[in-house]
């Protein structure tokens, strides 16, 4: 976190009437802080913003303003992560408009693991409830990081899941972080702060606006390597959560389901698109191996890995076998798989079989 002189320039930046992240950042590149643009004259910043944001600048944001930010960081479990922070996510820095600065309550490491997003309907099936769970769940195990926006159904199912893997879950609100948007979701809110994390880039007191969705969905895809949806109607928020991912070059995947149901009519749209059919959730962390070695490799050490070769003779064997034979979960194997695989310990053959490599 920077220091308190720096922190209350970045937070002042921040709330500075009309002035928004394409201007702010044009003013960084200018004056090369925050502290330089308030110091900054006024005729020099209205080369920059119009008049009416130069006034505000010259006019400050007051300590009274301030105060509620900085009463919030007297507790250690929440931070403020500027552009200027080793903390702040690197995978943002790639996207046409990265927030000013993140509020972030939680652990400060996932911010930069690797993530793939999972969202989709908040009017879920129970199949699909199911199905965002256990993919969350595998995918947490396998050492993704899952990001998601903390709605009802998918999003909420995708967080549960993941907090139950080492990779955990980051769920990106939008709202203010001292308020629960939807409140049902409080308990899970208090899961992800203690086990996860939770971000926004709205101030405190910020109130669940419906402007402010479709917004915070280019931080859920911009965070992550992939975005994968689960379910989703054809006027669903999930499919603009795609679209962005598409446009900002990440993998977008999608779950088939029944031609008869409407949550399924987005997938399908997605995948008509040239989006990935996924069945399982080996074939997100296959299609995304090499973007994900570090998170595998620290999900299973290498000594766990090199007892599962022993398991696998030297004969192709199929997942379902290696099973039986060694007693681990599908989602535990998949991912000491994964890390031989990207390893070259094992290739991968037509059918679903693995080889050892002699």
């Amino acid at each position: 976190m920077p220091s308190d002189a720096s922190l209350k320039a970045w937070l002042a930046l921040s709330l500075t009437r009309g002035l928004g992240g394409e201007s702010a950042c044009r003013l960084l590149k200018e004056f090369g802080s925050p502290e330089a643009v308030f110091a900054a004259s006024t005729g020099s910043l209205k080369a920059i913003v119009k008049a009416d944001v130069a006034a505000e600048i010259a006019k400050g944001i007051t300590n009274d303003t301030l105060a509620p930010t900085l009463g919030w960081l007297q507790d250690g479990n929440n931070h403020v992560v500027t552009l200027a922070d080793g903390d702040y996510p690197q995978a943002l820095l790639n996207i046409p408009d990265p927030p000013l600065l993140l509020y972030v309550k939680g652990r400060l490491d996932l911010l930069n693991r690797s993530a793939l997003a999972v969202v989709g309907s908040r009017s879920a099936t129970p199949q699909g409830i199911h199905n965002a769970e256990a993919f969350a769940r595998s995918l947490s195990e396998a050492g993704l990081c899952i990001v998601s926006g903390m709605a009802h159904g998918i999003d909420a199912a995708a967080h549960r899941g993941a907090l139950q893997g080492q990779g955990s879950s980051i769920a990106i609100v939008g709202t203010g972080l001292d308020k629960v948007y939807p409140a049902a979701n409080r308990d899970l809110a208090h899961a992800l702060a203690a086990q996860g994390t939770l971000i926004s880039e709205f101030p405190l007191g910020t109130p669940p606006l419906a402007a402010n969705f479709p917004r915070r969905n280019r931080l859920i895809s911009g965070m992550s390597i992939g975005c994968l949806v689960v379910e989703a109607g054809l006027q669903s928020g999930s499919l603009i959560t795609a679209r962005l991912a598409s446009e900002q070059g990440r993998d977008v995947f999608a779950i088939p389901g029944s031609i008869h149901a409407p949550q399924s009519k987005g997938c399908h749209a997605l995948i008509k698109q040239g989006a990935k059919l996924v069945e399982a959730a080996q074939d997100i962390l296959e299609e995304l191996g090499g973007q994900i070695v570090a998170s595998a490799q620290e999900a299973k050490p290498l000594g766990e890995n090199s007892g599962l070769l022993d398991h696998l003779g030297f004969d192709p064997v199929d997942i379902d076998t290696l099973v039986a034979r060694c007693g681990l979960t599908m989602a535990e194997l998949s991912a000491m798989l994964l890390t031989l695989e990207l390893e070259g310990r094992i290739s991968v053959l037509p059918g679903g079989q693995y080889q050892r490599i002699h």
